[in-house]
């Protein structure tokens, strides 16, 4: 089973290249965010024509998250749990249900600048939730993965140009604590388990040629339970789809399962 992880950013803006994609890499699931699209106008169409089953928890114009998965979908949830006056799209969850069932939790989490301010404690706040139903989903005992477009630098490794990101809230200190805490609990950050060392990047802005430059940062990411984890076959970054025609500023990154 592949399941991907991909910050489209605005499923109109991008949809040509996101079908391009899908058509190339043939992932089973793909996990989206920043949809920037309400549910009722979210195009549905060229997905399900593709296979795919499509469900999405979206808002006007900002955030918003998608699964699409050639494979049935069932118990499908929106919202992370912990404050019901959240009324940012940013969580959906699904079980895919191959050889083994997987539990799929889709998320976007916040960016948190300008810090210190209102938008870091709501990064920190939201952190802690994930951290609440990053235990659930441990005790249950079953394959979980929790992907997406986390917002965190987890290490310098991580950034071209660590010392740019030292006061930004993807890589301040309590960010990356924050993040350790959700790992420490017993989850394998997939990417790091089979791939180390710098270079390694998901993201790179549109401005100042950070692409042709390469000054890229790497914050998209899928935490296995330890359950998914014995599943793992491989982890990638499709990074060339950065250089393509009216790319997102982020790539896909996949996992492969035994599932």
């Amino acid at each position: 089973m592949k399941i991907a992880t991909f910050n489209i950013n605005g499923i109109k803006a991008r949809i040509q290249a996101l079908l391009d994609w899908l058509d190339e890499a043939q992932p089973d699931v793909a996990l989206l965010q920043e949809i920037k699209s309400v549910d009722e106008n979210f195009p549905c169409e060229p997905f399900e024509e593709r296979g795919y089953n499509v469900e999405t928890h979206g808002q006007k114009s900002f955030n918003g998250v998608a699964i699409l998965s050639k494979l049935p979908l069932e118990d499908v949830t929106r919202g992370l749990p912990g404050d019901d006056s959240d009324e940012q799209a940013r969580w959906i969850e699904a079980t895919v249900v191959g050889k083994t069932a997987v539990r799929l939790c889709g998320l976007y989490l916040p960016n948190g600048n300008p810090c210190p301010g209102p938008k870091y404690d709501y990064k920190l706040a939201w952190m802690d939730r994930l951290h609440a139903r990053a235990q659930d989903l441990l005790a249950a005992e079953e394959p979980a993965i929790m992907a997406g477009d986390y917002n965190i630098i987890p290490q310098d490794e991580d950034a071209a140009r660590p010392e740019a990101w030292r006061e930004d809230a993807l890589a301040r200190p309590e960010s990356r604590a924050a993040f350790r805490r959700i790992l420490n609990l017993g989850f394998t950050e997939a990417f790091r388990a089979r791939t180390l060392g710098p270079d390694h990047y998901s993201f790179w802005d549109y401005q100042a040629g950070a692409w042709n430059r390469n000054d890229g940062i790497r914050i998209d990411h899928l935490l296995l339970t330890p359950q998914a984890a014995d599943l793992l076959r491989d982890c990638q970054i499709d990074k060339d789809i950065r250089g393509r025609e009216k790319p997102s500023d982020h790539v896909p990154v996949w996992v492969e399962l035994d599932a």
